[in-house]
C-alpha cells in the first residue's frame, strides 16, 4: 500500500487542501460534494465505496 501526502493528494486530486481535511476528520456526512469525491477516488486509485459509506434508508 502506498502511503501518501497530503500534499500529493492534494495535487493530484485537483480537490482544495481544506475540502480533503474536512472530509479526513469528520466522522459522519449528511451530503458530499460527489465530483471530489470522484477525484479523490480517481487519484488515490480506489472505488468510490472505499472512501464512502453508502446508506439506504
Amino acid at each position: 500500500m502506498k502511503v501518501w501526502l497530503q500534499k500529493e493528494v492534494f495535487d493530484r486530486s485537483g480537490i482544495i487542501s481544506s475540502r480533503v481535511i474536512s472530509y479526513g476528520r469528520r466522522r459522519k456526512m449528511t451530503t458530499v460534494d460527489f465530483p471530489a469525491i470522484y477525484k479523490l477516488a480517481r487519484a488515490l486509485n480506489v472505488t468510490i465505496e472505499d472512501l464512502v459509506e453508502i446508506l439506504e434508508k
